[in-house]
């Protein structure tokens, strides 16, 4: 389980969006649902991603962020010379929810549904 301490402390103030992309974006592709939010590719490239908070809320236990991930992802083929696949990396998309437990920072992110 991931942990997003730094953005916890700067839930209400004017950096939290910021605080939140940078965390987010280091992480892993392993704690994010990136592989299951794949439209064009078959894997997921090992390249920075970005986030875009779409809203926030806050209940006595936890903050909930809506948020769309951008991020590359590959199309593997067999790499042979007469392989037609596409070698470049596609843009992807998904969005996921956020929820930060306000006692331990413990952070779940999970994708959701188109």
């Amino acid at each position: 389980m991931s942990h997003l301490d730094k953005s916890l402390h700067a839930w209400g103030g004017p950096d939290f969006e910021a605080v939140l992309k940078a965390e987010v974006a280091q992480l892993g592709a392993d704690q994010l649902p990136l592989q299951q939010g794949l439209s064009v590719s078959s894997y997921v490239a090992d390249s920075p991603v970005t986030l875009v908070v779409h809203g926030a809320t806050e209940t006595d236990s936890s903050l909930h962020i809506r948020a769309g991930i951008f991020y590359q992802g590959i199309v593997a083929g067999c790499s042979c010379a007469d392989d037609p696949t596409p070698t470049g990396e596609n843009t992807e998309y998904c969005e996921v929810q956020i929820d930060i437990d306000k006692a331990s920072a413990a952070a779940s992110v999970t994708l959701l549904a188109d």
